[in-house]
């Protein structure tokens, strides 16, 4: 979703530049006893990274419902299902022994984390891919897990946070807000982006972030400027 309107997102977040991802970036963190996967292993799989690594997510959650499904084929196929929405994605003829060793350790990260997390809030069940909402041309979504007031994104990449992975979880939080402004629920207060592959974390509070991202506006101002912004679009097209 958020790939679709780079445009609209600089408008919105004028401000996540360098400086600011790099200062945020330095509140980064690990899990304990967690291992973060050696490069040249994942360098000498054969399979496309974004493959190796959306299966591992999905891995993960098939963890989460049942830990003892071992079926690889059919995590392959949702796997491949996921990427074909936004990638060329290249169907495998076979997973290597290497290839499941990869994807598992990947998905036992993530897993251990999200275990973690889940214990901080026990009054809350987690969510797979939580709904995203649309809003004007911008169509529907799903994120990848959530934990009531938490937003929880997956980074499965070998560099730090970028100013792409903060614009996308902001602009998932303004849909979110958009939508319950009309049906009276609850909206993420906060964000956490995950990185199994390098054991890293980030927590930061979306006012925080919008706020720090965008001019010094503030959720309705910025919510205004995605409105007017969609319906200027939207008559063009008329």
């Amino acid at each position: 979703m958020a790939r679709d309107i780079p445009g609209v997102l600089d408008i919105l977040f004028p401000r996540l530049s360098g400086g600011l991802v790099a200062s945020i970036n330095r509140k980064t963190f690990r899990f304990q006893n967690l291992v973060a996967i050696p490069e040249d292993r994942v360098e000498a799989s054969r399979l496309q990274k974004s493959m190796l690594f959306e299966l591992a997510v999905v891995r993960a959650e098939s963890l989460l419902a049942d830990e003892r499904d071992h079926n690889w084929e059919r995590l392959i196929h949702i796997a491949v299902e996921r990427q074909r929405r936004h990638f060329d994605a290249r169907i495998p003829d076979r997973l290597s022994d290497d290839d499941i060793a990869l994807a598992d350790w990947a998905a036992q990260n993530l897993l251990a984390m999200l275990r973690s997390v889940r214990a901080q809030y026990p009054a809350h069940s987690l969510s797979c891919s939580p709904s995203i909402p649309g809003l004007g041309w911008i169509s529907s979504g799903v994120g990848d897990f959530s934990l009531g007031p938490l937003l929880i994104e997956v980074k499965h990449t070998d560099r730090n946070f970028i100013s792409g992975d903060f614009r996308q979880v902001l602009i998932y939080w303004l849909l979110k807000y958009a939508a319950s402004l009309e049906r009276d629920e609850d909206v993420w207060t906060d964000c956490l982006l995950l990185n199994p592959r390098r054991n890293s974390a980030l927590f930061v509070n979306f006012d925080f972030l919008l706020l720090s991202a965008s001019s010094g506006s503030n959720r309705i101002e910025v919510l205004e400027l995605l409105r007017s912004i969609l319906d200027r679009d939207f008559e063009k097209w008329q």
